[in-house]
């Protein structure tokens, strides 16, 4: 297994303790009492349970750490140069609908740059780790991108409404977090997608990075309305002149 930092092996430890609940909970699915939150956005109880036990493990080994969440927003704490950035779970309608594809995602931000990512997908036990300079890691094996050279030959993923449909073999899974980790796992050759919040993509912006692979710059001051176009280097000139105007 690779060196990770203590600060890793925080997050590791919240995502799995935290796991145990939505694995639970997703074979209870029936009876989760859902309420409303937006179009096609739900909060559910085990949403709130597992951002209650991330939170609680992080804050035991980092109590001034400021925290970025997608239920309970902005905590700005003692220390405002380190943040947590966390979605409990990334794919909400996949896991209400009984579709096993969503994930916990916990990303660090220190002095506005994205320094450790985790996603974990509970239910295939699939963990995808990465921190700056230290390489991109599924399940304790390195990964990086796609190699492909031909966008026909490549399968891309996106979300959300596309007003225009772009000349791509794509797909769309309902997880932001996961499009990122499989494009840095090169099970994707990329991913693009519009209107997406920081704490769906913060994760994967270290992933894809330290898989080898390269995005857009995106401000990490925004927390929402994000437009993110991610993949290897070999095809990122190709894939830009097909989704100039995305």
């Amino acid at each position: 297994m690779n060196s990770i930092s203590a600060n890793l092996n925080i997050m590791i430890k919240a995502g799995e303790k935290a796991s145990k609940i939505l694995i639970r909970d997703f074979g209870e699915i029936e009876n989760l009492q859902v309420s409303k939150k937006g179009p096609t956005d739900f909060v559910t109880n085990s949403d709130l349970k597992t951002e209650k036990i991330i939170i609680e493990e992080l804050k035991k080994a980092k109590p001034h750490y400021s925290i970025i969440s997608e239920e309970n927003g902005i905590e700005n704490n003692k220390d405002k140069n380190n943040t947590w950035i966390i979605d409990p779970i990334d794919g909400t309608v996949n896991f209400l609908h009984g579709v096993p594809h969503f994930a916990i995602s916990i990303a660090l931000k220190s002095n506005n740059e994205i320094i450790s990512g985790l996603i974990f997908d509970p239910i295939k036990n699939e963990m995808f780790y990465a921190e700056k300079n230290n390489g991109a890691y599924f399940n304790n094996q390195r990964i990086r991108v796609s190699k492909k050279n031909e966008l026909n030959n490549c399968l891309f993923v996106t979300g959300g409404k596309i007003e225009k449909e772009p000349d791509l073999p794509f797909r769309k899974s309902g997880c932001a977090a996961l499009d990122m980790a499989y494009v840095a796992s090169g099970r994707y050759d990329g991913y693009f997608q519009n209107n997406l919040k920081l704490w769906d993509i913060a994760a994967g912006i270290v992933l894809i990075k330290e898989a080898g692979g390269v995005l857009n710059d995106i401000d990490l001051s925004t927390h929402e309305n994000i437009k993110i176009i991610a993949s290897s280097p070999n095809i990122n000139a190709k894939l830009l002149e097909k989704l100039n105007k995305f």
